[in-house]
C-alpha cells in the first residue's frame, strides 16, 4: 500500500511538472534590442458607457491570451535602422528627411499603416497589436480612463510644443504617465496604429457610416488632438491606411511562444 501511494504521488508530481509549463518572463528584449513587456492573459473591460464615448460604447468584457508589447513607441532611430537595411520604405510626408532623423529618440511619426506593418512583421518578427490588445495594455484590468488612472493630468503627457516649437519629445519622458504594465506614452505623443478595422461594439446603435472597411484603428490620442476624451484609453479613431500625417506612429506586439 505504501509503495502504491508513493508511486501515485510521484506520478501526480510529474504530471504537474509537465502540464504546467514555465511562466512567461515579465519583460524580454528581442533580437533588435527592443524591450517588450508581458500583458497577462485574462479578462478586461473594453470600451466605455460614458455619453461622449461614441464608437467606444458600450463597455464590455473581452478575454485575451498572453502577449508582449513594446515598452516604448517605435523611435525614429529604430525605424531608420530598418530603412538602412533596405527592408522598410522611407518616410515621405516630412519637409526634410535628414532633419527628421536628427531627433533619434522622438517617436516615429508621419508613418502609414503599411510601413508600420512591414517594420513590425518583416524587420522585427512581430506584428501590429490588435485594437483590444492595445486597449488592455493601456488600461489594465481595472477599467481606468487614462493609462495612469482615473483623473486627467496634462503634466503626464506630451501635448503642446516646447520652447523650440517641437510638438514631440523623446519617448519614455513621462514616468507618471505609464500604463499598469509599464508602457510609456499610451496617451498623447502620437496616435498608434493597430491591426484592426473599426468594428461595431455589440449593442452600439450609432451611425457607423463615417468609416470604411479598409480603414484601420489608431489609438492613444496625440499632440495634434489633445482633448481629454481623445486621450482616454477607450477612445477609438480610424483612418485610411495611407494616412502618414505627422501625428501617426506605432509600437509592435508579439505572441507569447
Amino acid at each position: 500500500m505504501v509503495r502504491y501511494v508513493r508511486a501515485l504521488f510521484f506520478a501526480l508530481m510529474m504530471f504537474g511538472l509537465f502540464s504546467c509549463g514555465p511562466s512567461a518572463p515579465v519583460e524580454i528584449v528581442d533580437d533588435k534590442g527592443i524591450s517588450m513587456r508581458l500583458i497577462p492573459a485574462g479578462d478586461f473591460t473594453m470600451g466605455s458607457d460614458e455619453d461622449k464615448a461614441g464608437e467606444a460604447r458600450p463597455a464590455h468584457t473581452v478575454t485575451l491570451p498572453d502577449f508582449y508589447m513594446d515598452v516604448y513607441e517605435v523611435t525614429r532611430a529604430r525605424y531608420k535602422e530598418c530603412v538602412t537595411a533596405g527592408v522598410c520604405g522611407e518616410v515621405e510626408n516630412v519637409p526634410n528627411v535628414d532633419s527628421f532623423y536628427l531627433d533619434p529618440n522622438y517617436p516615429m511619426s508621419a508613418i502609414d499603416w503599411d510601413r508600420a506593418g512591414v517594420y513590425c512583421e518583416t524587420w522585427r518578427g512581430a506584428r501590429l497589436p490588435s485594437e483590444a490588445e492595445w486597449e488592455k495594455a493601456a488600461r489594465g484590468t481595472d477599467g481606468r480612463t487614462y493609462p495612469w488612472g482615473e483623473e486627467f493630468d496634462a503634466s503626464y503627457v506630451k501635448l503642446e510644443p516646447d520652447a523650440s516649437g517641437d510638438s514631440l519629445g523623446n519617448v519614455g519622458s513621462y514616468e507618471k504617465g505609464k500604463s499598469p504594465y509599464g508602457m510609456y506614452d499610451m496617451a498623447g505623443s502620437v496616435f498608434e496604429w493597430t491591426s484592426d478595422p473599426l468594428t461595431v461594439y455589440p449593442g452600439n446603435q450609432g451611425d457607423h457610416s463615417f468609416y470604411r472597411d479598409s480603414d484601420r484603428v489608431l489609438r492613444g490620442g496625440s499632440w495634434y488632438q489633445p482633448d481629454r476624451y481623445v486621450l482616454a484609453t477607450w477612445f477609438r479613431f480610424a483612418s485610411f491606411t495611407g494616412d502618414n500625417s505627422g501625428y501617426t506612429g506605432f509600437r509592435c506586439a508579439r505572441d507569447v511562444p
